[in-house]
């Protein structure tokens, strides 16, 4: 009977979870309607001028075929009703459906987002964790210089230097791009060859939040060191990695991945700058394309992935909590 009882109650939490999201899915909506059309410049000038020619028929015709000469209440209601039909409109320029567009960017912006975070968080909470440990130490102080040099360099700027480093002067790396054009590779030969371009993208847009996260670890881990448990934990006996891997890490984890979840936004919205700079053919670099050819349907959707993806990252979020702090899943229980 409690299975039942918990299985339910489960069910209800996700209905309403689906619900909020459906409910924040189109506010957000809303307001990026907002916001691209107040953007100066006209889709149809754009489109009637690549087409070789701007009189006032084909202006009109543009319009009235995307639906820009409908009432600004009447272009939102469509567009909302697109959206819960998971209709994103048509590139007025690539004259193709959004939603293969960002499915054919999706898995690169995923790809880099998500092995730059790892590798930020991964590497981030180790190097917190070995700076708390030694804290007043030598190794504390060329810590600390390293992560504010980290967190004070511009993603732009560090990317540009890597490429100056590992691609002009030692030649490891290829400056740009996603693969080796018609290299015929196996299955580990693309996988290596794949990491060979995504090593520099990825260490650009994670270095910053690297240094955030190792700060944090590294202030949480002396907060966690002073508590009662842990001494109890150090007059029972236990060995120093017994202590900090069962009694300090798991709480030392939580205002990290608290920041962690809410910076999973500007990760994904770094990615654009990082796209832009390596080449990387991701949805950053569709939104900067869409952006600069008034392609307001590209933009529209793009941004609505996004958003959905942040929204994704902070369920995640939730649900780290529950395998990092056993106080949460009885509370739930």
């Amino acid at each position: 009977m409690t299975g039942i009882r918990r299985a339910a109650g489960i069910g209800i939490a996700l209905g309403a979870w689906i619900v909020r999201l459906v409910l924040v899915v189109l506010v957000i909506a809303t307001f990026n309607f907002a916001l691209v059309r107040a953007a100066p410049g006209d889709p149809a000038q754009v489109m009637a001028g690549q087409s070789g020619g701007a009189d006032a028929k084909l202006l009109a015709d543009l319009r009235a075929e995307y639906g820009l000469d409908q009432p600004y209440a009447v272009q939102l209601v469509r567009h909302l009703g697109r959206v819960v039909r998971l209709d994103l409109g048509t590139s007025t320029q690539q004259r193709r459906p959004v939603l293969d567009l960002i499915r054919e960017r999706l898995p690169a912006t995923l790809l880099l987002t998500v092995t730059a975070f790892t590798l930020a968080l991964l590497l981030g909470s180790t190097l917190g964790v070995m700076a708390g440990l030694a804290a007043g130490s030598a190794a504390d102080t060329a810590f600390t210089v390293l992560s504010l040099v980290l967190y004070a360099m511009p993603v732009f700027w560090l990317g540009l230097m890597l490429v100056l480093v590992f691609s002009v002067w030692l030649d490891w790396l290829p400056p740009f791009g996603y693969g080796t054009i018609n290299a015929r590779l196996g299955p580990l030969g693309q996988a290596l060859d794949l990491l060979k371009y995504l090593a520099m993208p990825a260490a650009s847009l994670g270095a910053i939040y690297l240094a955030i996260y190792a700060r944090l670890m590294r202030a949480a881990i002396i907060e966690v060191a002073q508590q009662d448990f842990v001494k109890t934990a150090r007059a029972k006996g236990l060995t120093g990695a017994q202590i900090v891997v069962g009694h300090m890490l798991r709480n030392a984890l939580v205002p990290v991945v608290t920041v962690a979840g809410m910076q999973a936004g500007a990760l994904v919205g770094g990615a654009v700058v990082v796209e832009t700079v390596f080449a990387w053919p991701g949805l950053g670099r569709l939104t900067f394309d869409a952006l600069l050819q008034r392609d307001y349907p590209v933009m529209l959707g793009v941004f609505l992935i996004l958003s959905v993806i942040v929204i994704l990252f902070n369920l995640a979020t939730d649900l780290a909590y529950r395998l990092i702090d056993p106080r949460m899943r009885a509370g739930s229980a």
